[in-house]
């Protein structure tokens, strides 16, 4: 099917009945990919250009969602990365049609998933694939790290407690699984400053509040580790 030639009822169908559920894209990642279909192969060019800045800004997200999103996009094959640099990233789009399997494939039957081989607990890249992602949602049993609420799967985002500008790891002391909400107002805020707005906001107790900042200090310590075999 020729770009100019897309029928938009068509490709919508394929993306909400077939890509999103089969893919398990989850909400953040599913409107990065709607939209950049709507600026490429809707708009009848294959590439596109963009910055993080103008994405984020016409979702009302923050950078580091949006990063995260675009480059597990890159991973599942919903788009491919050509470039990527400060001034912005240039990405060759994917129609539904096209996308393969993800690259990380499978969680080993009957179990975790396993570590890459020759890689150590504290060595291993949690945002690397998909699998090693879930693990973190899966330790944190499907709730918001930041404000306990339980969320949907495909509501489920994770977060850096000291943000990557600030020289996080992709560590799993460092990794938790949290809501949508706190996701993109936590930003680059620190995060016990963040549990204390929150408490500040009516969303936390004193009881909460004080188990969070706890919380913090067991996963720094690396006392909440995923579950690998």
């Amino acid at each position: 099917m020729k770009t100019n030639e897309l029928d938009p009822r068509h490709l919508w169908k394929q993306l909400e009945d077939v890509v999103a559920p089969r893919l398990r894209l989850t909400a953040i990642e599913h409107v990065v990919y709607s939209h950049l279909l709507r600026h490429s192969l809707l708009e009848g060019k294959r590439r596109l250009r963009f910055s993080l800045i103008w994405l984020g800004r016409n979702l009302s997200l923050s950078r580091t969602p949006v990063r995260n999103a675009v480059h597990r996009l890159d991973e599942l094959r919903a788009l491919h990365i050509l470039e990527r640099s400060r001034s912005g990233h240039v990405v060759e789009m994917r129609l539904p049609e096209e996308i393969r399997a993800p690259r990380d494939g499978k969680a080993a039957p009957g179990g975790a998933p396993k570590l890459p081989r020759g890689a150590s607990l504290e060595e291993t890249d949690f945002m690397k694939t998909n699998s090693l992602r879930r693990v973190i949602h899966v330790r944190d049993g499907g709730r918001c790290f930041y404000c306990l609420r339980q969320t949907p799967a495909r509501m489920h985002c994770l977060d850096h407690v000291v943000p990557r500008a600030r020289s996080g790891r992709n560590s799993y002391r460092n990794l938790v699984s949290c809501c949508m909400e706190c996701n993109s107002t936590k930003a680059d805020t620190p995060a016990p400053d963040f549990l204390r707005s929150l408490y500040r906001a009516g969303r936390l107790t004193p009881a909460d509040l004080t188990d969070r900042l706890r919380a913090l200090k067991t996963l720094a310590a690396g006392n909440l580790r995923p579950l690998l075999s």
